[in-house]
């Protein structure tokens, strides 16, 4: 036996050893560090003076939140007068009718059902021709004083997105958007509500 060797291989084990040691400390480190942060887009949208701040609500809590519509609102837009009335939340459903006459003469009706389901809260309405469209409720955000309600359609069709903004002193505005035609399109119905016997504005 060499007895001479023993110190230079306990010397190459401890180098060994310590090799092994820095190798792994230098893994460790590497994972870490961040991830690298994604390619910022080419012209990142400027950010609005006042963001929308989102309101944290399950789905019951989106639903109760939208107990407002009870009542009658109306509103003209181009000669086309449009009412909705909405009845008072009942058996976890909300269940209303819409109306759209020009110079006096019905140009279209529809029946409206907000409720909540397994997969979220849903917004459904279907006219004369029983067709039913259905939106689930995507966000909920608070703008200044006003609240948004967007629903987006589920199926690929115009329109995509359904929004019912509660406003203040009695504000209702219905927007729907999409593309039609491959081309933007967006229609604003601003309501007011009003007194469903006399059809007198009410503020509030």
């Amino acid at each position: 036996m060499n007895t001479l060797a023993m110190p230079e291989r306990r010397s190459r084990k401890l180098r060994g050893r310590a090799t092994l040691a820095a190798l792994l400390l230098g893994a460790a480190a590497w994972a870490q560090q961040p991830a690298a942060p994604p390619e910022a887009a080419a012209q990142p949208p400027e950010p609005p003076s006042q963001p929308p701040t989102a309101s944290k609500l399950d789905d019951s809590g989106a639903f109760t939140a939208l107990a407002w519509l009870e009542g009658c609102w109306q509103g003209t837009v181009n000669q086309r007068e449009f009412r909705e009335h909405w009845l008072p939340p009942r058996g976890g459903m909300l269940i209303g009718v819409g109306q759209s006459v020009l110079r006096g003469k019905m140009q279209d009706y529809e029946f409206l059902r907000i409720e909540p389901r397994s997969d979220g809260v849903f917004f459904s309405q279907f006219g004369g021709d029983r067709k039913e469209t259905s939106f689930r409720l995507d966000k909920v955000v608070g703008e200044d004083k006003d609240t948004i309600f967007t629903f987006a359609n589920t199926a690929d069709a115009f329109p995509a997105r359904l929004i019912y903004r509660r406003g203040t002193e009695g504000w209702l505005y219905e927007t729907i958007e999409g593309k039609m035609n491959g081309a933007d399109r967006q229609v604003i119905y601003p309501l007011r509500r009003v007194d469903c016997e006399t059809g007198e504005p009410i503020g509030k």
